[in-house]
């Protein structure tokens, strides 16, 4: 993939950080000239994910693959004995129904099926057919050079320091979540 370089690449402050200048407008004038850093982060975060999640869909659609169906298949890809539709919603964030409709769609398309549990008679597991390994392995390189080009320029600890820190971002909006749960605390 080239690299491209285009006139809308941030421009960077005077510590040689990078921001938008768009965003840091509208929220300033938000803020009423308050401090907007805690929301030109999240408006970054979340044009860094639609950029990835754009990259990574536009590689799977044109396989045919939603990217929530292509998360089920390389989690049933690196489970030998198949997962519950439950394990995969756990697994994923996501509803059981949601899962139910992705495991639809791989089961159409040959790449997983469902067999019955051995362990609990009422209860299905997914497993991965050898249609859906042969995808995954002709999707994999494509995925890879994507990933190395939306992530160039990045060191491994700048990697590490960007995972470390999207992952305290979702512990937080957990922690959130369980407060505002009835009963939480």
């Amino acid at each position: 993939m080239k690299q491209v370089h285009t006139s809308s690449d941030s421009p960077s402050d005077p510590a040689g950080l990078r921001y938008d200048p768009r965003v840091r407008e509208v929220m300033t004038a938000f803020t009423q000239g308050g401090d907007t850093l805690a929301l030109e982060a999240a408006a970054a975060t979340r044009a860094a994910h639609h950029a990835v999640e754009r990259l990574r869909s536009h590689g799977s659609e044109g396989r045919g693959l939603s990217s929530g169906a292509l998360d089920v298949l390389i989690r049933l890809s690196a489970t030998p004995d198949g997962m519950s539709i439950g394990e995969l919603a756990r697994a994923g964030d996501v509803t059981s129904r949601n899962i139910t409709g992705l495991v639809d769609t791989l089961e159409r398309d040959s790449l997983a099926r469902r067999a019955p549990d051995p362990q609990d008679r009422r209860a299905v597991r997914v497993h991965i057919t050898d249609a859906g390994r042969a995808w995954l392995d002709s999707f994999r390189h494509p995925t890879q050079h994507a990933m190395s080009a939306v992530f160039h320029g990045f060191t491994p600890d700048e990697l590490a320091q960007l995972r470390h820190l999207c992952l305290r971002l979702v512990d937080n909006q957990r922690r959130i979540e369980q407060y505002l749960a009835p009963g939480g605390q």
